[in-house]
């Protein structure tokens, strides 16, 4: 089958397309013929070996897809083949086929393009799970997004959105100002042109409830301490490439929490949780309530753009291969 093959952990340099064998199907799985694949951060982690988990060279990255069932292994009952999926695997999603874990499989609703589809098991899994099963955000809170124009801030303002919290976006262009406000943003701080902290307190005086934190380095303090009195700090990644220290007095004085959130293992954890998740999400975008944004479609011959595009942060939304 074609693949974008990592063979060395040197970046988007070690990457080419070419041929990997179909892989084997184990008891428990389900053999994808792949239509749309997702590109995201880790991804960019994975094929240097910085990345927690690390496949045995070569291989193919690429972390979630859509496409078409073509089969399925004994004892699998809640798809079949033929049915159009969404998955989460983890690696080997810039290629043909692929084959993943059962439990990490989600029916597509009708009418959902492979696309928009692909966009949805990272961004708004772990978007879902940290703001409702981690933050409990609530109606008429108050949800600061830092790095809110890329895949899983827009994910975060528009499940922010949904639940009816009042939603202060952190972005730094105009056209990430436009993306975040149609994604349904009250509030925009633009990090080129305003001070965060001082920005902050004109908003939120008392402080902001739930702060979403997928950039890291030294915003991670500034939104900290704009928290309110038993805020939440969700820690999502560290996308701006340092991994920052928050003094603990700041979390006692407020009486605030900082909450990891890693939705890889609590999806592996509680599968029937993170399978409820996905059905609200799928109810939510039959609705209307979400709609990924998908910037630009790329051709597997050009993925190494795709990746380029998302390590130099110019992304807005999702950008999506097609294998």
């Amino acid at each position: 089958m074609r693949a974008l093959i990592c063979s060395r952990l040197d970046g988007p340099d070690s990457l080419e397309v070419g041929e990997l064998p179909e892989p084997d199907l184990p008891d428990g799985a389900v053999r994808v013929q792949v239509e749309a694949t997702g590109a995201n951060f880790p991804d960019l982690l994975i094929i240097r070996g910085l990345y927690q988990e690390k496949p045995s060279l070569p291989f193919a990255p690429g972390m979630e897809v859509a496409g078409t069932v073509a089969e399925v292994a004994p004892g699998v009952e809640h798809v079949a083949v033929g049915d159009r999926v969404y998955a989460f695997v983890g690696w080997g999603g810039f290629a043909e086929q692929v084959v993943v874990d059962a439990h990490q499989v989600f029916e597509a609703p009708d009418g959902m393009s492979a696309e928009t589809a692909a966009a949805l098991p990272i961004a708004y899994g772990t978007s879902y799970h940290a703001l409702i099963d981690r933050a409990h955000l609530e109606k008429g809170e108050i949800l600061l997004v830092l790095g809110a124009a890329g895949g899983v801030g827009l994910a975060a303002v528009q499940i922010g959105t949904a639940v009816g919290a009042r939603v202060v976006a952190a972005v730094s262009s105009d056209a990430k100002e436009e993306a975040v406000r149609a994604s349904g943003a009250t509030d925009v701080i633009r990090y080129d042109r305003e001070d965060l902290r001082g920005r902050l307190r004109d908003l939120a005086p008392e402080g902001v409830d739930v702060v979403y934190d997928p950039v890291g380095g030294d915003v991670t303090e500034t939104a900290f301490r704009s928290l309110g009195w038993e805020g939440r700090h969700l820690v999502i990644g560290f996308a701006g490439g340092d991994i920052p220290s928050v003094p603990a007095n700041l979390a006692l004085l407020k009486g605030a929490s900082l909450v990891g959130v890693f939705w890889g293992r609590f999806a592996s954890m509680f599968p029937d949780r993170n399978h409820a998740n996905f059905q609200t999400l799928n109810e939510w975008w039959t609705s209307g309530r979400i709609d990924p944004t998908v910037s630009e479609v790329f051709e597997l011959d050009r993925a190494v753009e795709a990746l380029r595009r998302l390590e130099s942060r110019q992304a807005i939304g999702k950008l999506i291969v097609r294998p």
